[in-house]
């Protein structure tokens, strides 16, 4: 993908985080979850940035063998052209490397799109999650089962 870099999320992209955050959801995480969520352990937080701006971002948390996208983002002008699929893919590569099992995230029922790219990355609709936003929309909680196949293939 064209100039597009994965880093580390840093306090200096909390302004640019922040502002794709309430561009892209309609109740919009406040400036210091992102700020808390940078200086929490055991977290796995990631920008996009294409010539030097942000147009993208995936929080998330992990504990032993499990992970949680907590957020993922990208700015409209840059949506459907693979941003998503980086950060995924930075994501699936990081558990890979610290034998995380099980990836888990909620999307809001209403989401097609979203519950279709996620399905498109292997992960499957678990159960539903009741009342999960502060409107009242149901959550579909998705999982996804990653880790070193090698080990996996040992095992069954």
């Amino acid at each position: 993908m064209r100039d597009l870099v994965i880093a580390a999320a840093t306090r200096a992209d909390l302004e640019s985080i922040h502002r794709i955050e309430r561009e892209s959801f309609p109740v919009p995480w406040r400036r210091e979850f992102f700020d808390n969520e940078l200086v929490t352990e055991w977290r796995f937080n990631r920008v996009a940035k294409r010539d030097g701006h942000i147009i993208g971002y995936l929080f998330s948390m992990w504990y032993f063998d499990e992970m949680h996208i907590n957020k993922i983002a990208v700015t409209g002008p840059e949506r459907r052209k693979g941003v998503a699929d980086a950060l995924m893919a930075d994501c699936f590569a990081f558990a890979r490397e610290h034998s995380i099992r099980t990836i888990s995230l909620e999307v809001r029922h209403s989401n097609d799109g979203a519950q279709e790219f996620y399905r498109r990355l292997g992960f499957e609709s678990a159960y539903i999650r009741p009342r999960y936003y502060p409107d009242g929309e149901n959550a579909v909680v998705m999982t996804k089962e990653v880790g070193d196949d090698q080990s996996r293939q040992r095992t069954t």
